[in-house]
């Protein structure tokens, strides 16, 4: 028996005929399949998405500052860090080494950065000309960097002061220092955090503003990239140094009249800025979980609970 014999007795020529019957009607069909558009506006609130639930590495290392459309996924003494966050003095928390952030004490010349909303927004004794010289050191680091296709950052003029805070070493970046965070609105909005240690900035990360880029999202906005600062490495999972200065930053809408933050055995009320909320305090104790935001109305009514909002991380990496 040949080939053909042996394929017609295993299924006759039928099948053969039909299959170059449907190859061919393929073939003069095709042209017609066009592949669909990419539906930008759904791959952009899928990757916002993706960036707030990815905070395994949030903490960890602060990368040199680009000004991205949209961020990289999300800002003692006492049992609580409420009246330090809201009234700027020295603090137990977080100490400082020599001599970690710039002596300037004057106000700084003109064509500098704005003042944030509230004197609480600036911690630990730092001086808004120490913030603002700090800010300069760090858009000097970012211009000197020679990253190829980092935007440039502007001046600090473009920007406001949002928060200035002692920050902690950990394993993966040791020694003691500060944090800036300052928010520029033009061209493009987007935050800056600096850390500056022994008066020399050591990491500039720069990321753009999430809020409104997914449609239910409520009237709170915590930003994903406050992880760092509230959290220690995560190569020191359960070893924090303490007494540990946090903060978080982030977007209210105008419902939104007050904002209050528990952090482990600290607590905080947020200083409101603009449309953003700002909060800090001073962690005693190793926590497993990040900080517990909620948001109320004028009338005192709970409207947003960070319990209740799945784009928000609760468990720390």
């Amino acid at each position: 028996m040949n080939d053909d014999e042996q394929r017609q007795g295993a299924g006759g020529g039928e099948g053969t005929d039909f299959e170059e019957e449907l190859r061919e009607l393929l073939a003069e069909t095709a042209h017609t399949f066009r592949p669909p558009s990419a539906p930008y506006p759904v791959i952009r609130r899928r990757g916002v998405i993706e960036r707030r639930r990815r905070v395994a590495a949030a903490g960890a290392v602060l990368v040199t500052l680009v000004a991205m459309p949209v961020g990289a996924y999300a800002l003692g003494g006492g049992s609580t860090g409420a009246d330090t966050a809201r009234t700027p003095g020295p603090s137990t928390g977080a100490t400082r080494g020599a001599s970690p952030t710039p002596t300037s004490t004057a106000d700084p010349a003109p064509g500098g950065p704005a003042r944030p909303a509230t004197a609480g927004q600036l911690l630990d004794g730092i001086t808004f000309a120490q913030a603002a010289e700090g800010l300069e050191s760090c858009l000097e680091y970012q211009r000197s960097g020679g990253i190829s296709g980092a935007a440039d950052p502007g001046a600090p003029a473009d920007y406001r002061i949002l928060l200035a805070m002692n920050s902690t070493g950990d394993s993966n970046a040791p020694g003691d220092g500060m944090y800036v965070v300052a928010l520029r609105e033009k061209p493009e909005r987007v935050h800056v955090v600096c850390n500056i240690k022994n008066g020399e900035t050591q990491a500039v990360s720069g990321f753009g503003d999430d809020a409104g880029a997914v449609p239910d999202e409520g009237p709170v906005f915590v930003d994903p990239n406050s992880g760092r600062l509230f959290q220690q490495s995560f190569l020191d999972r359960g070893h924090w140094k303490l007494p540990f200065r946090w903060g978080v930053i982030g977007t209210v809408k105008p419902s939104v009249a007050r904002v209050a933050v528990t952090y482990g055995d600290s607590s905080a009320e947020a200083a409101l800025d603009d449309g953003r909320f700002v909060a800090s305090g001073v962690l005693h104790q190793q926590v497993t979980l990040a900080p517990h935001i909620k948001g109320y109305d004028a009338d005192g009514t709970l409207i947003y609970d960070s319990d209740d909002d799945k784009y928000y991380q609760r468990a720390l990496p």
